[in-house]
């Protein structure tokens, strides 16, 4: 439900033994700029979804050929992923909050559909991207694991960017704390007064600001994926890791929260957070194993891959040789060189947008074709492989081992001398 909070103070009363900026305190507001004469606010909270969301396409969009994935069908995957994300994150969260959005014995559809001001949960997000983005990529045919593992650090850039807007509506906050950090606001003072009047937290107290925690879990997460890119074992594993390691972090962070959503008396997120955890690490240990055992190639090494991405390999080798021949051409002009022979080789390669695009093709033409050679090889290679098990397993059978004929020949002279 839209709400406009402005001029918050926002203050950290135990931050330092001086008197500081953040120990005063400062104003914000969660309206991040208005429009004049039409009534309508550009939100904090919205501004930093969408900027984490940018940054987060942009970095999954450069880092995609690394994981064998052609940059333009990714970007139609990305595409469906947020629609999902977005769709798939306020289901979630209004499905635990179903009851705040009946007004006067009504739904209210226009505040259900409003998200400018908050109420999304990133789990639905997760399954609303993977179920769309997964639908367009099979149209696609991108490879979902290898696209999973291409989202993971994605997911966290936009999470450790887009808690931020938790800040400016002054929400996603904690029960009290004595730490150097603790927040205290109108806000959370007016929150904390209304849902816990029982007194178990103190409104009048900082509380703990669960959204930094989670932002510093995420950019923390996003250095550990990174890291541990070279070295996946299976596509796909990157994503486990990112699964385990964020509901790793938001069990224990979300114990801390005042605001969870709930289901008969079990925090929501904390009990999909554990879960998570666990069947991440269950399924890395099988699929590392798995791998172990078959000798599983990565998507990214495989000739579908090389061929898928031909257009764009050619496309980048083609802008390197027109630099390095630039290079070549402006070096034997100044040093007085002949430059007839690569004037001619530009000319030819590079003169004009249609020699460019027909030179860019044949190259992609030629390294697809030797993707398509290297697969047939590969399968060549595999039949024959599973032609010799076949016929060792045939040879096993046939041959009797010589004890087993050793003990029929006994056996037959111990019935005949009993006859």
């Amino acid at each position: 439900m839209t709400q406009i909070l402005a001029n918050m103070h926002v203050s950290f009363p135990n931050f330092g033994s001086s008197d500081n900026i953040f120990k005063t305190g400062f104003d914000i507001d969660n309206v991040l700029f208005r429009i004049p004469g039409l009534d309508f606010n550009i939100y904090w909270y919205g501004f930093l979804i969408a900027l984490g969301i940018l940054i987060a396409m942009i970095f999954g969009l450069k880092k995609s050929p690394k994981f064998g994935l052609n940059p333009d069908r990714v970007t139609d995957a990305v595409i469906g992923g947020l629609i999902g994300a977005v769709i798939g994150a306020r289901a979630y969260y209004v499905a635990f909050s179903f009851r705040d959005y009946i007004v006067d014995g009504k739904v209210s559809w226009i505040d259900i559909i409003s998200v400018r001001d908050g109420g999304l949960a990133i789990y639905g997000g997760i399954i609303g991207a993977i179920i769309v983005g997964g639908i367009v990529a099979k149209i696609r045919k991108c490879r979902l694991t290898a696209l999973l593992d291409v989202a993971a650090p994605c997911f966290l850039i936009g999470q450790c960017i887009g808690r931020w807007g938790n800040f400016f509506n002054q929400e996603a906050f904690g029960d009290n704390t004595s730490l150097p950090w603790g927040m205290y606001s109108n806000q959370t003072y007016s929150y904390i007064a209304e849902h816990y009047t029982d007194g178990s937290v103190d409104p009048m107290l900082p509380v703990h600001p669960c959204f930094l925690y989670e932002s510093l879990w995420c950019l923390l997460g996003f250095v550990l994926l990174n890291l541990l890119a070279k070295r996946r074992k299976f596509d796909g594993e990157l994503f486990l890791i990112y699964i385990g390691w964020y509901g790793l972090g938001r069990f224990f962070i979300e114990g801390l929260r005042t605001d969870s959503l709930y289901l008969f008396n079990i925090r929501v997120s904390q009990l999909v957070a554990g879960t998570c955890v666990l069947v991440s690490i269950v399924l890395i240990i099988i699929f590392r194993s798995i791998a172990k055992r078959n000798e599983t190639v990565l998507y990214v090494n495989t000739p579908e891959s090389v061929k898928s991405l031909a257009g764009y390999t050619a496309k980048v080798k083609a802008k390197a040789e027109k630099k390095e021949l630039l290079k070549k051409l402006n070096k034997a002009k100044d040093t007085g060189e002949g430059i007839s022979d690569l004037k001619k080789e530009y000319e030819e390669k590079f003169g004009d947008r249609k020699k460019t695009e027909d030179y860019i093709d044949g190259m992609a033409k030629l390294i697809a074709e030797k993707a398509d050679s290297e697969a047939n090889k590969l399968e060549k290679q595999k039949d024959e492989e599973i032609k010799e098990d076949r016929n060792s397993i045939l040879a096993d059978g046939e041959e009797e081992p010589e004890e087993n004929i050793v003990t029929d020949n006994q056996d037959k002279t111990q019935a005949s001398e009993e006859e």
